[in-house]
């Protein structure tokens, strides 16, 4: 029989005395709640980064592929090139991209009634796909595409339908910006959806409308067009997929991701990743504490037995193992009570969307949960490997304790 883990076993669970109870608890307790703030940390960040993400991606593919320009950024106008359905189509059979999209932006001002505002006008062809969108409609639908022209409907932001005051159906006049020393060229258009990403960079900056206009407006030839957005299935996989698509387009063209597109947003979302390594360092030292507090406590309590034992001829290693085994045991109530909170209160949030978030701060009105269980075995062993080799230290004041002054002790 392994003495010092019969021994721990049984006063462990011995409630008996009163204050022992009471040490155990609060170590049990506090132990609990460290692991539970962890977890929800962990989830929480997740859920964030993750949803941010997915609406980003939703909108503009995880990928572009343009002509070169020197210093491009988001709002930049892309210089045209002809499309090409072959390319498309080997583009489509790279393992790891599910869609292909050509599109080409313009700069534009809107006016309404009672107000203007500046936009950048999104034009997307009868192909586009619209399914990763059409979670953002709010009201109507998609543009409907005509064989003759261009289709003279647009797709607005809620916020730009608020701010223009314009609703469904509403017409519109857009000035389409057509360089220097050129007069803008209008064109009356109609509200056929409103959507709402909860991006503020995207609500209050693109409409969405037709390939085809911005073709007329630019003479550019037909079938051109701007740039190919492209979704892949795992946009961790962008330098495999990235160096395959490379070899399947022309010279002239490049590729950027999203996330070189749009840094600002994405090293905002890294910096959530170092706000729960934090929270994680804090409640890991919060829990270390508390379990060193509990144990000295306890060992205190005990030096009548620590004494009695080492009378009867037991080391003070095998000592020391009963009471940092017997903190192991708190320890794992303290993880198991952790999971049942943190996990139930994840769940919680998933379900009914209790937590609500500014929408304009976080670009989401309910605070969003990930539970990724590999994270959460981490933090369950994290904390037990801590806090075990935490507890080494007051057990050493073991060594310390005499036997004739320990059985004395009262």
């Amino acid at each position: 029989m392994n003495l010092p883990f019969f021994i721990a076993k049984r006063i462990a669970f011995n409630r008996s005395s009163s204050f022992s109870k009471f040490i155990i608890n609060i170590a049990i307790a506090a132990t609990g709640i460290s692991v539970a703030v962890m977890i929800l940390a962990v989830a929480l960040v997740n859920g964030f980064q993750e949803a941010v993400q997915q609406k980003i991606f939703s909108f503009w593919g995880h990928m572009h592929i343009t002509q070169f320009q020197a210093n491009a950024g988001p709002l930049t106008e892309q210089f045209p090139f002809a499309g090409d359905s072959s390319m498309v189509t080997a583009l489509k059979q790279i393992k790891g991209i599910n869609t292909v999209n050509a599109y080409a932006t313009k700069s534009a001002i809107i006016k309404a009634e009672k107000d203007l505002e500046g936009v950048i006008f999104k034009g997307v062809d009868r192909h586009y796909n619209w399914g990763h969108l059409q979670q953002f409609l709010q009201e109507g639908s998609v543009i409907h595409y005509n064989d003759s022209s261009y289709a003279p409907e647009v797709l607005i932001s809620v916020r730009l339908a608020r701010e223009l005051q314009l609703k469904l159906h509403d017409p519109l006049i857009i000035y389409f910006i057509q360089g220097p020393g050129q007069a803008p060229r209008a064109r009356k258009l109609t509200v056929s959806g409103i959507f709402k990403t909860g991006i503020e960079e995207y609500d209050k900056t693109y409409v969405l409308g037709d390939l085809e206009l911005i073709r007329k407006l630019n003479n550019w030839e037909p079938g051109s067009v701007g740039g190919y957005e492209i979704f892949m299935d795992d946009y961790r996989r962008f330098e495999d997929v990235s160096s395959a698509a490379n070899n399947v387009i022309p010279a002239q063209l490049f590729i950027r991701s999203i996330t070189d597109i749009y840094p600002n947003i994405f090293a905002w979302l890294r910096l959530q990743s170092k706000n729960k390594t934090i929270v994680l360092v804090i409640m890991s030292i919060v829990a270390a504490i508390n379990m060193v507090t509990a144990i000295l406590i306890l060992i205190l309590e005990r030096t009548n037995m620590i004494g009695i034992l080492k009378a009867l001829g037991l080391r003070n290693r095998r000592i020391q193992a009963i009471f940092v085994t017997q903190a192991a045991y708190i320890v794992m109530a303290g993880i198991v009570l952790g999971n049942i909170l943190g996990i139930g209160l994840a769940i919680l949030q998933q379900t009914t969307g209790l937590f609500k978030l500014p929408e304009e701060s976080y670009y989401m009105s309910v605070a969003a949960v990930s539970l990724v269980w590999w994270h959460i075995a981490l933090i369950d062993v994290g904390t037990l490997v801590l806090s075990i080799a935490v507890l080494m230290l007051p057990s050493l004041i073991i060594r310390r304790i005499t036997p004739v002054k320990a059985i004395q002790f009262k």
